[in-house]
């Protein structure tokens, strides 16, 4: 019935719409945890610092199995794993709400975080592949959807919350979904990744260790990504432990955050064609600082949603600029430009949320926030110096 609905449809737009929706999967799943660490917090007592420790479980199983990951997608094709990774990492939620104590959590985590980087590799793998079929960058396009399904998460899960809704029922939901989507899609996913031919571009560029500018690319990334994880894990509690609202409104700031990072997702090539790459990387890394700064300065419902929609404008558009900026490295492939870039923004991403634990462990939550504002303007900072290379086409 699905198929002879859509049999109208180009091939590659029902593969665009089937990698699309694997990228939906990843955000939903992402959300449904995110949302609910709170309330393992509040089921094991456990302190901030112990958070942080075990957050830190998800980015070590992530790094674990980086090496497994990228092989065994290498040999058996990002079709093979993409039709199983994503349910993966969702049935990982299941066991969680069971956790008797913090190294049972620590544990399940770090599984979780092993199957999240399989279906990671294979959902980006499939998006450069549709990028071959469309011979143009977007990208961008599928981390907006992956947003939007943070943002539709995060509302899904306040709902629940508010009904009362035991965790592991909502995890259930969350794993049936995936399975529902996944079986609509799969017989349109990508069935060959592109070859590994070099692109006439990349003649006469043999460096593989990271220039000035892709380090500096780099480091934009990491200050964006950074803030974007510690929005992801900890915006949930600032709100119940620092704003003080109820149960009930504490994914309010999550979602704040997550509608104005997918919606600014979409529209930031505008804002790129018209002021150029530079202006845009310096506005969003003062848009982070003054978002955190209203969190920070003025923990009241209303201002620090604002702060949180502010936040989460800045942060939307850097890695995509990041990419396409790498992409036109002089001395490095443009495959290993947006790697590079990628890890050193990814390193930032999993390790900064348990860094924020042990901070506020030793002073305040508060205190952790105001210093992830202050990395954001590692963004405002470093793009002047490399902004001639940014303008470049």
């Amino acid at each position: 019935m699905f198929r002879i609905f859509f049999s109208d449809i180009p091939e590659r737009a029902k593969t665009r719409a089937a990698v699309a929706s694997m990228f939906f999967c990843s955000g939903l799943i992402v959300s449904s945890w995110a949302t609910r660490i709170i309330d393992v917090k509040r089921a094991l007592s456990l302190s901030d610092a112990q958070v942080g420790t075990a957050l830190l479980a998800l980015p070590i199983g992530q790094l674990s199995a980086m090496w497994f990951s990228g092989y065994a997608i290498s040999k058996l094709g990002s079709y093979f794993t993409v039709r199983f990774s994503p349910l993966l990492f969702a049935l990982f939620l299941l066991p969680i709400p069971f956790a008797s104590s913090f190294h049972m959590l620590w544990g399940m985590l770090f599984l979780m975080g092993i199957a999240g980087n399989i279906q990671n590799i294979s959902i980006n793998t499939q998006g450069v592949g549709v990028e071959h079929l469309y011979g143009r960058s977007i990208m961008a396009t599928f981390h907006g959807v992956w947003s939007l399904s943070c943002f539709f998460g995060g509302i899904v899960s306040s709902f629940f919350v508010s009904c009362g809704m035991p965790m592991f029922w909502h995890f259930l939901i969350t794993v049936c979904a995936v399975a529902f989507v996944m079986a609509l899609a799969r017989p349109y996913l990508l069935k060959e990744d592109p070859g590994r031919k070099s692109s006439p571009k990349d003649e006469g560029k043999v460096r593989t260790s990271p220039t000035p500018f892709i380090f500096m690319l780099g480091l934009i990334s990491f200050g964006s990504m950074s803030c974007e994880g510690t929005m992801f894990d900890w915006s949930v509690i600032y709100f119940s432990d620092v704003v003080g609202v109820s149960r009930d409104f504490s994914r309010f700031g999550y979602v704040a955050f997550m509608f104005a990072m997918g919606i600014c997702r979409f529209i930031s090539d505008i804002f790129v064609t018209r002021f150029g790459a530079a202006r845009v990387l310096i506005a969003s890394g003062f848009l982070i600082f003054t978002g955190m700064a209203l969190s920070v300065l003025l923990p009241l419902a209303s201002v620090a949603c604002l702060g949180f929609l502010m936040v989460g404008a800045g942060v939307s558009s850097v890695v995509p600029i990041c990419y396409s900026a790498a992409g036109r490295s002089r001395r490095m492939p443009s495959s290993i430009a947006i790697a590079t870039v990628s890890t050193i923004g990814f390193f930032g991403f999993l390790m900064f949320p348990p860094i924020i634990g042990y901070i506020a462990d030793v002073s305040s939550l508060r205190f952790s926030f105001a210093l992830m504002g202050c990395v954001g303007l590692i963004i405002s900072a470093v793009a002047p110096l490399i902004r001639r290379r940014l303008e470049e086409k």
